[in-house]
């Protein structure tokens, strides 16, 4: 006989923002989407938030962008000494935060947290601090998902605030379940904190196909200014080193195809240089290279002057190919909306996809670490076969309904619910 978890509780997520198109955002909004419809309801506290304001909490300072935090934030992964003012600012926010997530929980009357990144990824360490120090204190149930961990990033490796770290990032208190994106996480995890993790990959509503494109971004290649004869070749990712967009650029470069490289998101988070060295290398390739952020959003819209702000699953449909050379990824979210969007896709063999998404047998064209000219011919192959095209996208659709749906994460949540509050009988 199937059991879960029966009655509806309120949920709370928390994390430095929810807003745009990184990736903790959007999946966030796919499990509370499932949530949901399992009859729950969700609520947000965040630094920045594009929720319902009525069901929202935000406190700028939560952002890891926030003035004030940005700067300790490099103080802090600069240097292994911290000073006295440092370590009084930290509490001093610690306390500040606690006020304001107690205030989230009783406003919403929480009966379940769910941190994105909160508990593993210390860009925000007084925010963290103050979360596993509510957890403690109320055995609040918690579903902690880590994103990213700090061994992950070289850059955060160097720092003043282990202390912190260890005590917060993550957390090993009993209340809290941990789930992981990908096998080596919940190895690390295991390995160097001592705590279990359920794995959960990234999901895509596989179940329900994308509806067909509408008149509204009818226009999106016009907007863009790409030629009619010229292939939309669409990177969608951030402007990040690890996101290795030079190898998209090789790529075009070596192709011999009139074909520009539509970049949709910002960088912004780990600043400019890198955005800078990709506008160069793509000169030096001779490659049109268009960073086309302020035309893509979550949601439709208008820019401050009137232009039109397109969704990113505005953008699939009129792509020929999808790039996704990253160095790193926690998953891969672009991949599977590639999938879902029956594209064909060009993808580094990173670690987490060689582990965790490779084996599951996925046609696509791969390179290693760097671009042959078996990769050029690959990419030929699918951009003049229409017909070989459509028969890889659509048996990579079949797969990923498999492997990456929704049903996946229902199954998934009917064990973390009934881990945390108990099993009534259906």
């Amino acid at each position: 006989m199937a059991k879960s978890l029966q009655r509806s509780i309120n949920i709370g997520f928390i994390s430095f923002r929810f807003q745009g198109t990184d990736g903790v955002s959007l999946e966030t909004s796919k499990w509370a989407d499932v949530l949901e419809d399992m009859g729950h309801q969700c609520y947000y506290f965040s630094g920045l938030s594009d929720r319902p304001s009525d069901r929202s909490m935000v406190v700028e300072e939560a952002h890891f962008l926030e003035p004030e935090n940005y700067a300790y934030y490099h103080k802090f992964f600069s240097s292994t000494k911290r000073t006295k003012e440092e370590t009084l600012w930290i509490h001093s926010r610690r306390a500040f935060f606690k006020e304001h997530i107690y205030s989230f929980i009783n406003k919403f009357q929480i009966d379940l947290l769910i941190p994105q990144n909160i508990l593993s990824f210390p860009l925000n360490i007084p925010l963290s601090m103050a979360l596993a120090e509510i957890i403690a204190e109320t055995s609040l149930p918690t579903i902690a998902h880590h994103h990213d961990f700090t061994w992950e990033r070289k850059s955060l490796l160097v720092n003043s605030i282990w202390d912190y770290i260890t005590m917060a990032v993550p957390s090993r208190l009993p209340s809290i379940q941990h789930v992981v994106i990908n096998t080596s996480a919940s190895h690390q995890l295991a390995y160097r904190v001592g705590v279990s993790s359920i794995i959960i990959p990234n999901v895509m509503d596989f179940e329900n196909p994308p509806s067909r494109p509408d008149e509204y971004a009818s226009d999106l290649r016009e907007a863009l200014g790409i030629e009619a004869d010229e292939l939309f070749i669409l990177q969608p990712t951030r402007v990040v080193q690890r996101k290795g967009i030079e190898h998209a650029i090789e790529l075009i470069s070596r192709l011999g195809r009139k074909a520009c490289l539509v970049i949709s998101h910002a960088s912004g988070d780990d600043g400019y240089e890198y955005e800078a060295r990709v506008a160069d290398f793509a000169e030096l390739m001779g490659v049109r290279a268009i960073f086309s952020s302020e035309r893509f959003g979550k949601n439709r819209g208008t820019t401050e002057d009137g232009k039109k702000i397109y969704s990113l699953s505005d953008a699939y449909p009129h792509a020929d190919l999808v790039t996704y050379p990253s160095l790193i990824e926690g998953f891969g979210n672009a991949f599977l909306e590639a999938l879902y969007y029956k594209k064909p896709i060009v993808v580094n063999n990173y670690t987490i996809y060689a582990t965790d998404i490779r084996p599951k047998g996925f046609k696509v064209i791969e390179f290693d670490d760097y671009i042959t000219e078996k990769t050029i011919q690959d990419t030929l192959r699918i951009l003049d076969d229409p017909s070989y095209q459509e028969e890889l996208c659509r048996f990579n659709y079949e797969l990923a309904l498999h492997h990456f749906s929704y049903k996946t994460l229902r199954n998934q949540f009917q064990v973390l619910l009934a881990n945390a509050f108990g099993l009534n009988e259906q």
